[in-house]
């Protein structure tokens, strides 16, 4: 173990803030694109959220720093929220540096060799977890950094703050934290959406995006192993016009063909005409668990072999990323 305590870590804990105040629907929706990046999110209502990215590493292609750029583009891009986002080996340094972002938003990623050297010089008061009484205390005994509280031994903290209490200051002074990040709190609803770079007449063009939707949102529902209950369709229009409508499934799913025949029954009920659409918004709602979905003895083999290309599909996507397969309509009309 190094001395602060991050043998054979990686930084893959983020640590999202958004800004003071946010709507618990916006909240909700800064989730949504969280369950985008990992599906291990544990909301920390009313504004912050921890994000595990181990296993999302691989399928993004990418690195964690760059995950939380994502994040934030999307976060403004979508929702107009900004946030800031902190990256480390534990949840204690994750946590610690999203503080130190200046307002309104930003990614700060520190590596596992660097926790102990980054959080040395911080106030003892940065420190995640520390609370005001107990940073006076510190500072009363002349410790007012985060390195001298590591400096010190632990007993002596122990004394300090109380035994449990003084125990996991010194720890997260050293950057040890052990604690997981546990799935909790998902939304009870996920939305995909979709912008068109200019308004669109093309009907072709409208069902491409749509079929683009349903992919993701299945893909996303199977990822957290969960179904809909029902689906709801939003179109955006020229002068922010809106049209919605939500139709329950008839049995709760995750599976695209499932999706799609709902989704194109409730665009067919819009009856487009001649609107001018900007943007689709497709959202799974009243989700449950996918294991509660009773499983149903088939005698229809076409949906079978949909089901098992499906699963195919979904392991070529985990593996190589979410644009190496699908759709030639998606591909040639909506990317």
């Amino acid at each position: 173990m190094t001395p602060d305590g991050t043998a054979h870590q990686v930084s893959t804990v983020m640590h999202v803030r958004c800004p003071d105040r946010l709507g618990e629907e916006t909240y909700r929706q800064v989730l949504e694109l969280l369950a985008e990046l990992s599906p291990v999110v544990q909301a920390l209502p009313p504004t912050a959220a921890l994000v595990e990215l181990k296993g999302a590493l691989r399928y993004h292609g990418t690195d964690t720093r760059r995950l939380g750029e994502v994040l934030r583009v999307r976060s403004l891009s979508r929702l107009g929220v900004d946030v800031r986002v902190g990256i480390g080996p534990s949840i204690t340094v994750a946590a610690t540096a999203s503080t130190q972002i200046p307002k309104p938003g930003g990614v700060l990623a520190v590596e596992p060799g660097e926790a102990g050297p980054w959080l040395a010089p911080l106030p003892v008061d940065a420190l995640h977890g520390i609370g005001p009484r107990q940073a006076e205390t510190l500072i009363d005994y002349g410790i007012h950094s985060v390195g001298l509280l590591a400096a010190v031994r632990p007993t002596t903290v122990q004394r300090l703050l109380g035994g449990r209490a003084g125990r996991t200051a010194a720890d997260r002074a050293r950057g040890i934290d052990p604690r997981p990040v546990v799935p909790r709190d998902l939304p009870a609803a996920v939305t995909v959406r979709w912008r068109f770079d200019r308004h669109t007449l093309d009907g072709a063009d409208a069902r491409a995006a749509l079929l683009n939707l349903v992919i993701r949102l299945g893909q996303l529902l199977r990822g957290r192993d969960q179904a809909a209950r029902a689906l709801t369709l939003t179109l955006t229009f020229t002068g922010d016009g809106r049209w919605g409508k939500t139709r329950r499934l008839a049995e709760p799913s995750g599976h695209d063909d499932d999706l799609r025949l709902i989704a194109c029954q409730l665009m067919d009920a819009a009856g487009l005409q001649r609107g001018r659409l900007t943007a689709l918004a497709l959202k799974g709602e009243d989700l449950i668990d996918a294991d509660r979905v009773a499983q149903q003895i088939s005698l229809d083999g076409t949906r079978e072999s949909r089901l098992i290309a499906e699963a195919a599909v979904d392991r070529v996507r985990g593996k190589f990323g979410p644009r190496r397969i699908g759709p030639a309509t998606v591909f040639r009309r909506a990317s």
